[in-house]
C-alpha cells in the first residue's frame, strides 16, 4: 500500500486547492532529495545497509543516490575525515546547488570520534556547515533514517528566502563559504 505525503495547509472547496507557494516547494523538495554519499570507514558500509531492501531509504524520497556534487542537494558525510581530505570535502560542498543541506553521520564525522590525532578532522564543522548530526559509532541504518528525516523536515519548512538573510549570510561567512 502506497502512502501519499500529507498535503500543506491551504484552501480548499469542491474541485480546488490553494496554498503558499513556499509549502508546495518545501513538500516538493522534502520528498524528493538526492544525497551524494561521502563514505569512508564503517560508516559508509552502514549507509549501505540503509540503502539495502531490509530498511529501504527509497521510501523517503531518496531513491536516487547523486555522485555528482552538482546533481546532489543533501550530502551525506560518514565516516573518518583525514584533514588532507577536507579541502575535497569543501570542494565538493561548494560545488553543490543551493538549496543543500548537510547530514554528517558517525562520530568520526562529528568530532573525530576516537581519532584525536593530527592527521582526522575533529568534526567537518569545521569547514562546512552541518544541519543534521547522527550520533553513534558507527550509527544503525535507523538512525540514518531518522537523520534523513529530519533534514526532510528542515526542506519542508525552510522558507524560500531563508538563504538570502544576513543570518546565513553571516553563517556563511564563518565558514569562509562567501
Amino acid at each position: 500500500m502506497v502512502k501519499m505525503a500529507d498535503k500543506p495547509d491551504g484552501y480548499e472547496g469542491q474541485g480546488f486547492f490553494a496554498t503558499s507557494l513556499d509549502k508546495v516547494i518545501g513538500m516538493a523538495r522534502a520528498n524528493s532529495l538526492w544525497p551524494l554519499p561521502f563514505a569512508t570507514s564503517c560508516c559508509g558500509i552502514e549507509f549501505m545497509a540503509t540503502m539495502g531492501a531490509t530498511y529501504d531509504l527509497a521510501r523517503f524520497g531518496s531513491e536516487r543516490l547523486s555522485f555528482s556534487p552538482r546533481q546532489a542537494d543533501l550530502l551525506m558525510v560518514m565516516g573518518t575525515i583525514a584533514k588532507k581530505m577536507g579541502p575535497v570535502l569543501k570542494q565538493v560542498y561548494d560545488q553543490m546547488a543551493e538549496p543543500k543541506w548537510v547530514l554528517s553521520v558517525g562520530a568520526c564525522a562529528s568530532s573525530g570520534g576516537i581519532f584525536d590525532t593530527y592527521s582526522v578532522l575533529q568534526g567537518i564543522d569545521r569547514i562546512i556547515p552541518v544541519d543534521v548530526y547522527v550520533p553513534g559509532c558507527p550509527p544503525r541504518p535507523e538512525q540514518i533514517i531518522e537523520g534523513v528525516m529530519k533534514i526532510q523536515e528542515l526542506a519542508k519548512n525552510e522558507s524560500l528566502r531563508r538563504r538570502h538573510s544576513e543570518e546565513y549570510k553571516k553563517m556563511l561567512e564563518s565558514y569562509n563559504l562567501t
